[in-house]
């Protein structure tokens, strides 16, 4: 008698294996998402790559490391007790002669390093010492690159992430409950919404100490609203069908019911708001900069970058390295969003 052998099933990929595949086959979106996250990455470990400090020094058979210590330049043969400049060419010639070495970032130039060494006036054009020029204080362009473009994208990814837990929130509240608490909230939505913001932000301004904290919240009043409009249909849309009755049937409290099941089958357009909306948080950040209402004066800031350009025409290389790198990121999200939308697609069934 011939034996049958039986073949064991394959399991299916989960719902969310699904659409990372999708998304993965979309090789501009991938590849986008790589870098962004490289671009980061190197960013948050700008200390490393960008300092007017060495990262460590041996120094008469004794380590220090100045990325982290403020030594005084009596260690290395000096006469004040002042903090070092490692860019004097008095302690670079004695923490590198004879036993002695120093290892430098690759850029020995910090956020706020001015180069009074420089051998041309400021701002400078790019060259050996300044690998993309100098702005007009004489601090290294690319240093403020560096550090401006941390500044933008963790100032975004806050300004999303309370956007975010804002509008799921709001419209979270509206769809389920609909009737007059829907009502109320799309009323204040309406009022709040046509409050001038641009107008808050000078008068707020002229009020208080510029900060990052301070523009922090006073974006984050209004940049909620978008996403609590897209999470309040998926609850309207969602409450109406047969797994929420059936909830309810089970006697499941309203909590349980929002949070263990029509938010998690509701989180499509706020995974897909994502990119967008760091876009679009990067791009006010720098439009504040760029006008003197954003972060306090001595932050590395693109916005202030672009202003330096525009009042100093000749200096092209101020505007065209600060233009490329905020059209390199806000590229890269934006292929990021589209591959997101293509991968949630519910009408995509392809594995």
């Amino acid at each position: 008698m011939a034996s049958i052998t039986v073949t064991p099933a394959i399991p299916s990929p989960s719902p969310g294996r699904r659409a990372w595949q999708r998304f993965k086959r979309n090789r501009l979106g991938y590849w986008s998402l790589v870098l962004f996250c490289v671009l980061v990455v190197a960013s948050l470990g700008a200390e490393l790559l960008s300092n007017d400090r060495p990262l460590v020094v041996r120094y008469e058979g004794k380590t220090y490391f100045p990325i982290v210590q403020d030594l005084p330049e009596t260690v290395f043969g000096g006469d004040f007790q002042t903090p070092t400049d490692y860019l004097d060419p008095f302690i670079r010639e004695r923490i590198t002669q004879g036993g002695n070495w120093a290892l430098y970032a690759p850029n020995p130039y910090g956020s706020q390093t001015i180069n009074y060494f420089a051998e041309q006036p400021n701002p400078s054009g790019p060259s050996r010492a300044n690998w993309l020029g100098t702005d007009d204080r004489g601090r290294d362009l690319l240093a403020q690159l560096i550090y401006g473009f941390r500044v933008s994208v963790l100032f975004a990814l806050a300004l999303t992430a309370i956007g975010v837990v804002l509008g799921v929130i709001t419209g979270a509240i509206q769809g389920f409950f609909g009737g007059r608490t829907d009502l109320a909230f799309q009323r204040f939505i309406e009022i709040w919404g046509s409050m001038p913001e641009l107008y808050l932000l000078i008068i707020f301004s002229a009020v208080f100490a510029p900060s990052v904290g301070l523009l922090l919240i006073l974006l984050s009043l209004f940049g909620w609203m978008g996403l609590s409009d897209y999470v309040r249909a998926e609850f309207l849309r969602n409450r109406q069908l047969d797994y929420v009755r059936a909830a309810r049937a089970m006697g499941l409290s309203n909590a349980q019911i929002i949070w263990r099941h029509i938010l998690p089958n509701s989180l499509t357009p706020v995974v897909t708001f994502l990119p967008f909306r760091m876009s679009a948080a990067i791009l006010a950040l720098t439009s504040l900069d760029f006008l003197g209402l954003g972060v306090p004066p001595g932050t590395p800031s693109l916005g202030e970058l672009l202003s330096q350009g525009k009042n100093s025409i000749d200096a092209w290389w101020i505007s065209l390295s600060t233009f490329g790198v905020l059209v390199i990121t806000l590229l890269l999200l934006t292929f990021m969003g589209d591959a997101l939308r293509d991968a949630l697609d519910p009408r995509k069934q392809d594995v």
